[in-house]
């Protein structure tokens, strides 16, 4: 644990991956104030001190402070942590505005695009917030690992190199480490874009096709985000990083990624109002694989997993004919 600092964050989204960076804020001396936006689950968090629902048998630090008052979460805070679905961050960025100063520095852990926009988060950020300071968050990362204290290493991208580094240490720990970064863009696509290719990696194993078809989904899915990724400003080193292969290759491979439980659901035959029902929580990959498609047809960019996701979460298309439709594609060279 860091010794005592003068730091207040709100962290704001109560969920998984809110309560689990709370927990490592909180370890690290900081005072924390995590807003959720339903009353009685903030009740229960501040009586239980622990997030029952999704991280169950993890204590919150003394520290961390429930709060389910929006204002009151933010009064004196040095920085703010937004941790909400992408659908909602919008509205609750809206809501922060006239409640913190510029001088007030403010990131964000959530992965996806503004739906219906295609907007990165960080356009939304900053046509809201004019003055402040922004970062992102975002790399390999399951919530419960980290609320375990896990060794994790992450990415933190912002718009000035003494926020990024400011942010990283705030996260810093003996057993988490964070990387900075100028490339707000790349992160933010790497982090996004990789949960439609969970799904992908999800259907494919659902459906039996072996650990070859698994790595060339990973490898081939790496090429699409990069070259989305480089059509709209991003740096193609970050796609070879924690916030690029790194978060895509852990989607993809492990169960813990609600997105890969998706696509695995998928296969089984559900559909995704039931799949979503069995998972429990938001599963960001869905919104985003329609973003994605409109992206990709805007910006002129190949994506044809991200593409046969698409059809399969939208037009009905069955997963057996996602696979044949990219086996059968022309025969072309590896390059990106």
């Amino acid at each position: 644990m860091s010794s005592p600092s003068d730091n207040t964050i709100a962290v704001l989204g109560a969920g998984s991956w809110g309560t689990a960076l709370a927990i490592l804020l909180g370890h690290n001396s900081h005072t924390v104030r995590l807003w959720g936006h339903l009353p009685a689950e903030v009740e229960a968090l501040s009586r239980d001190r622990e997030n029952k629902a999704f991280l169950p048998g993890i204590r919150l630090p003394d520290n961390v402070n429930p709060q389910a008052n929006l204002e009151a979460a933010l009064k004196g805070a040095t920085e703010v942590l937004i941790v909400v679905p992408s659908h909602a961050f919008r509205a609750v960025v809206t809501s922060i505005a006239p409640l913190v100063s510029p001088s007030t520095g403010i990131a964000w852990a959530t992965k996806g695009f503004e739906p219906g926009s295609q907007r990165l988060l960080s356009d939304v950020a900053r046509e809201l917030l004019s003055e402040s300071d922004l970062a992102v968050i975002s790399g390999p990362t399951f919530a419960g690992e980290v609320a375990r204290c896990l060794p994790t290493a992450v990415t933190v991208a912002a718009s000035s190199q003494a926020h990024a580094s400011r942010m990283a240490n705030l996260l810093h720990a003996p057993w988490f480490r964070a990387y900075t970064s100028d490339d707000l863009i790349g992160v933010q696509i790497g982090g996004a874009s990789k949960n439609v290719l969970a799904i992908a990696a999800g259907i494919a194993d659902g459906l039996g096709f072996g650990a070859n078809t698994r790595a060339a989904l990973i490898t081939r899915g790496l090429a699409e985000i990069m070259r989305l990724g480089i059509a709209l400003g991003g740096n193609p080193e970050t796609f070879m990083g924690l916030a690029g292969l790194g978060d895509l290759v852990l989607t993809c491979t492990d169960n813990q990624s609600r997105n890969r439980r998706m696509g695995l659901a998928l296969a089984e035959g559900l559909t995704i109002d039931a799949a979503k029902l069995r998972i429990g929580q938001e599963v960001e990959g869905v919104h985003t694989a329609q973003e994605v498609f409109k992206l990709a047809h805007r910006t002129g960019v190949e994506m044809p997993i991200s593409e046969q996701v698409y059809r399969v979460l939208y037009e009905g298309q069955a997963p057996e004919a996602a696979v044949r439709n990219l086996l059968d594609r022309r025969l072309k060279s590896e390059g990106i």
